[in-house]
């Protein structure tokens, strides 16, 4: 069996708008998910996300290249590996006047799942004890909780979620988080589909970063943000204008964010920061190297653009 849960290779998918625009969702995307934890599918809204797990699952059809699940490839063989596959792609439907429990129940018996799986699926997403309440006064977290339930009533080897804390609360999106990492750290492999960068750095332990449809990086969350290890240094000083003027002279670029405290690029050498300013009578406060996270990484990647610059809708089939 392949060591990869996922792989697609010249991944590409192509459509027309209704009103005739030709758009290329995905780019020739080659994506590589090992096996075990949670690995992050990192971009903006409208980067292709959505549409590549759609064809994925067999959502939609792939204009070019190959796919595989468990070292099978799909769609071919998707009705051989789906039992192993779990997925929130789009809003579950569920019966609003039936309780969370009753709800599995049900799915449960369609799918020729035991009756033990209800209990153990409501545990697993922290829904014991509120399983007996009718979904349609569910928060929108433990809706979203359910949702997940019933993809693990068939125990799946690959939870594929696709934005899954969107439109929750604060609280609510750390209750989804922790329990990603949970599932993560029994032997699921948890594909998290997000837009959000804080999100999957605090989840995920290997990332595949895109844009415009095109795969950006792939790796190890801390190889990447090692890769890309930070040259800027916040330094804090009693005269801030006099450090940024001796600074400039000494081949650094200075930039103040208006906090009182400067960002000295190309600084790796901290020492040197120190001896420079200490030389003429400046002592600083302050002196801290500015750790790079996946926002960093990604600005780097796309050349400044933000997250919040959206693409056309993806989920065109």
């Amino acid at each position: 069996m392949s060591a990869l849960v996922i792989e697609t290779s010249g991944l590409r998918k192509e459509f027309r708008t209704r009103r005739g625009r030709h758009i290329v969702a995905v780019h020739d995307l080659d994506l590589a998910v090992p096996a075990g934890g949670v690995h992050g599918f990192l971009g903006p809204n409208g980067s292709g996300k959505t549409t590549t797990i759609r064809m994925l699952l067999g959502l939609a059809r792939a204009s070019k290249g190959e796919m595989r699940l468990f070292g099978e490839p799909v769609p071919a063989r998707l009705p051989e590996v789906m039992d192993r596959v779990g997925a929130v792609v789009e809003q579950p439907k569920f019966i609003p006047t039936f309780t969370g429990r009753k709800n599995l129940t049900l799915l449960a018996r369609s799918i020729g799942a035991p009756s033990s799986s209800v209990d153990s699926a409501l545990e697993r997403v922290g829904l014991t004890g509120r399983d007996r309440e009718r979904f349609k006064g569910y928060s929108l977290g433990m809706k979203q909780r359910l949702a997940i339930a019933a993809t693990l009533l068939k125990s799946p080897d690959l939870l594929i979620l696709d934005e899954p804390t969107n439109g929750l609360d604060p609280a609510g999106i750390r209750d989804i988080r922790d329990m990603i990492r949970q599932l993560g750290e029994t032997g699921v492999t948890v594909l998290l589909s997000s837009h959000i960068l804080a999100e999957v750095q605090q989840v995920c332990e290997s990332v595949s970063i895109i844009g415009n449809g095109r795969l950006l990086a792939s790796g190890d969350v801390e190889d990447l943000v090692g890769d890309s290890a930070a040259s800027t240094t916040r330094v804090v000083i009693a005269d801030p204008a006099a450090a940024t003027a001796h600074l400039q002279r000494a081949g650094y670029t200075v930039t103040s964010n208006g906090d009182g405290a400067l960002h000295v690029e190309g600084a790796a050498d901290t020492e040197r920061i120190t001896r420079l300013l200490a030389d003429q009578g400046m002592y600083l406060r302050e002196l801290t190297p500015v750790r790079q996270d996946l926002e960093s990484v990604f600005l780097q990647l796309t050349k400044g653009d933000t997250l919040a610059a959206a693409a056309p809708e993806e989920g065109a089939a």
